[in-house]
């Protein structure tokens, strides 16, 4: 996994998560490592990941597998200087990996949209007309995406009070949702669209993601435009980003798509139309001060569309990506009660508690809650781990008059 750091009083760099060490890729490269492969070691010495990834796929493949001999056991070309170039992660700081300049949020987990549809529409149909036909998503902001740790402020907001009046104050219903993020790695121009055969090679890899919403203010606000206010006060990111080239180990097939989608969502490369999908078991775990509980626990299989789709759908009208850019999948939720991601669902809008082992509830988080987010794929012995990402709810502010 490849992320952004310092230590001591050293400038950000690139550096790559190698279990509890990180490997200085600023060191590495500069020693000369990455030469012969036409890669200047300066790329990693940046505060963010971008200028590494615009250098395209087969450096990052290159650089990969060469990172991997570099790690293999006692390998003799770190013997001479292990101690210089790997940084025990308890000494360092972690930064968001990337400049991120654009983000989209999708809405591509189908039990996610049934259990909200039969919540918020009861007697009608679960999911609306359109969504089994494209990849429902909104235009977000970047600006208060944030680095896992990061603590959350309560965010105000106008809310429905009980009299049917609008009211302003502290969010009474605030939420998490469990999401992946993909980090976009290949650019294409303004009015040329990426087709679904060649949208996974625009990805550079995957993080985790926390949409934290106000579920009280979304529901007052969002019609007719959709989420606001309840959305963009913050979101959190890991600090690690997974290359989507080390997830094929885990590549499955998705669910059926009924009815079959347009030919511009069809990809006529077979193994990447029946395998577009990937088993990454996820989990979200409340920390309340008294107890750590695992609250939910689901995978990144359940998503409805894949993350082809995801871009072949974004850029089919024309629209540009950028390196950088963060696409979210959505909530990603089983179809079982436990493996819900998010407490709206898990609590079912507040009218089922969660029970705590210490004896206490939560429909919805309390100021010092805090949450974690986990993720990891197991195949054929081989385990790869997604970076956590953690953050913390703080009280709101005092409006100012």
């Amino acid at each position: 996994m490849y992320g952004i750091f310092n230590y001591d009083i050293a400038d950000r760099r690139v550096g790559y998560k190698h279990s509890d060490h990180i490997l200085d890729l600023e060191a590495v490269g500069l020693s000369g490592y990455f030469s012969d492969l036409g890669i200047d070691g300066r790329v990693f010495a940046r505060p963010v990941l971008n200028d590494f990834i615009a250098l395209g796929k087969p450096a990052w493949l290159a650089v990969g597998t060469r990172i991997r001999r570099l790690l293999a056991h006692n390998a003799a070309a770190l013997a001479n200087i292990r101690d210089q170039v790997l940084i025990h992660e308890s000494l360092a700081t972690l930064y968001l990996p990337v400049h991120i300049g654009n983000y989209t949020d999708f809405y591509a987990g189908i039990h996610h949209a049934e259990n909200v549809g039969r919540m918020f529409r009861p007697g009608g149909d679960a999911l609306l007309p359109n969504y089994r036909h494209l990849p429902v998503a909104y235009h977000g902001r970047a600006s208060s995406i944030v680095v896992s740790g990061t603590p959350i402020r309560r965010p105000n907001g106008q809310t429905l009070g009980p009299n049917g009046q609008p009211v302003f104050g502290p969010s009474k219903t605030l939420d998490i949702e469990l999401e992946l993020g993909l980090i976009i790695g290949k650019e294409n121009p303004l009015g040329e669209p990426v087709s679904v055969a060649d949208a996974e090679d625009h990805i550079f890899g995957v993080t985790l993601f926390n949409d934290w919403s106000a579920r009280d203010i979304q529901r007052w606000e969002y019609q007719p435009l959709g989420p606001f206010l309840g959305k963009n006060f913050g979101s959190s990111m890991s600090a690690w980003v997974v290359p989507l080239h080390d997830l094929e180990p885990f590549r499955v097939a998705g669910p059926i798509q009924q009815p079959e989608p347009l030919p511009y969502l069809q990809s006529k490369k077979p193994d990447r139309w029946t395998a577009g999908h990937f088993d990454l078991e996820l989990e979200i775990v409340l920390h309340t001060g008294a107890d750590d509980v695992v609250i939910s626990r689901t995978n990144a299989r359940e998503l409805y569309w894949s993350f082809a789709q995801m871009v072949a759908h974004h850029t089919v009208n024309g629209c540009n990506l950028q390196i950088g850019d963060v696409l979210a999948t959505g909530t990603i939720s089983g179809d079982m009660p436990g493996s819900y991601g998010s407490l709206l669902e898990l609590s079912e809008n507040g009218t089922r508690p969660l029970h705590l082992p210490n004896g206490d509830t939560r429909t919805f988080l309390n100021d010092g809650d805090a949450v974690t987010l986990r993720g990891w794929g197991v195949a054929n012995g081989l385990r790869v781990d997604l970076g956590d990402v953690h953050g913390n709810i703080i009280p709101a502010l005092q409006p100012k008059s």
